[in-house]
């Protein structure tokens, strides 16, 4: 279901497994998915899950090609990871996305139990890993490491609209 990785980095299915993933390394890849959701005239966020060091689920954002409102990064790996683990629980797993999750995503990881989000860049208006993912009052609450390669990320956004105006 996924392209293939120009580097060492594959989904689990594919028998390699990168020993050295690294959160750099991770949210590189997530990167590399959100340049192909522009590609494909979506909002450029990539998402990927792990689970001991190796890439279970990928995602970007596929609103507009699915016709589902739901269709962000997060959900697609979510959905993916799942299927892979044969379990809607992805205790022990992290979630790298580009762009701080929305509310809806981070209810998605709530009801995931993912145990970790990193993301790069923040979303001051409709980004919920403060208000919602870190507010200690849910039955859950992921561990979250906020603006990895947050320019990068951001950039890659902007640049987007800014075409798109």
């Amino acid at each position: 279901m996924f392209p293939q990785a120009n580097h060492a980095l594959y989904h689990v299915g594919a028998g390699c497994i990168d020993s050295m993933l690294t959160d750099e390394t991770a949210m590189r890849e997530a990167l590399r998915l959100a340049r192909q959701a522009a590609g494909e005239a979506e909002v450029p966020v990539g998402a990927i899950i792990t689970l001991d060091d190796k890439i279970v689920a990928k995602g970007f954002n596929q609103p507009i090609a699915n016709h589902d409102a739901t269709a962000h990064a997060e959900i697609m790996a979510i959905r993916e990871a799942g299927r892979q683990l044969h379990n809607y629980r992805l205790t022990g797993t992290t979630l790298y996305v580009t762009l701080e999750p929305c509310l809806m995503c981070a209810g998605a990881i709530i009801h995931a139990r993912i145990a970790r989000v990193v993301y790069g860049a923040a979303d001051p208006g409709g980004g919920a890993a403060g208000r919602m993912l870190q507010s200690g009052q849910l039955n859950h609450t992921p561990a979250v490491t906020a603006g990895l390669l947050a320019e990068e990320c951001g950039r890659l956004l902007s640049e987007f609209f800014q075409q798109r105006r």
